[in-house]
């Protein structure tokens, strides 16, 4: 897989997450600040704008996307993303070239990182919800094509936000509501579905 592809991957994830960015909004709307929609959109807008003007090679490009989320104002994604971004860059390749086992270091290293600052869990009805599953399949994909990879973690990503409805949330101003919040998903984990859904789209 080369830097032009992965590049194309991403694209396709934040234009996933901007189309949805209305529906994020009126989810966060119920128990957080009305704001995910909008701060997932500027998240998703920055790290287009990094991927379209990086000149070096995967790492860079990267480096890039997470240094142009750190430098962003919003809600509590901010910091989040760009430590997954970040975490992201420091297992990547130099050059311009990726396999599986690379793309799965990728992800375990972006994973790894966001743990030791987030502390969620499945279940505390966050990112995390989608992330983790992701993730997981990601570390567990057997095949040899970044194409089954994606749609294996996309797919996880995607019953990992459904199964958010199920959960309690622990974290943010949606803690407060308790029982209140079941039934209803948690915005940060459809903001990670949809970004693995983009990718998934070769």
């Amino acid at each position: 897989m080369t830097k032009t592809d992965l590049a194309a991957r991403l694209r396709n994830a934040c234009a996933a997450v901007i189309a949805a960015e209305q529906e994020l909004t009126e989810i966060d709307s119920k128990f957080g600040d009305a704001d995910h929609g909008l701060t997932m959109s500027k998240i998703a807008r920055a790290v287009t704008e990094a991927v379209d003007q990086s000149e070096g090679g995967i790492q860079a490009m990267l480096d890039d996307a997470a240094t142009a989320v750190m430098s962003l104002n919003g809600g509590s994604a901010v910091p989040l993303w760009n430590t997954w971004l970040d975490g992201m860059q420091e297992a990547a390749p130099e050059g311009e070239e990726i396999d599986v086992p690379g793309l799965q270091a990728l992800f375990a290293k972006a994973l790894e990182e966001l743990n030791d600052m987030s502390g969620a869990q499945v279940g505390d009805k966050t990112m995390m919800d989608a992330l983790i599953p992701a993730s997981r399949a990601i570390a567990a994909y057997a095949g040899s094509d970044e194409d089954g990879l994606f749609a294996a973690a996309a797919k996880a990503a995607a019953e990992g936000a459904e199964n958010s409805k199920n959960f309690v949330s622990k974290f943010g101003r949606a803690k407060s509501y308790g029982t209140q919040t079941i039934g209803t998903p948690d915005a940060g984990a459809m903001s990670m579905s949809y970004f693995f859904q983009g990718l998934a789209q070769a």
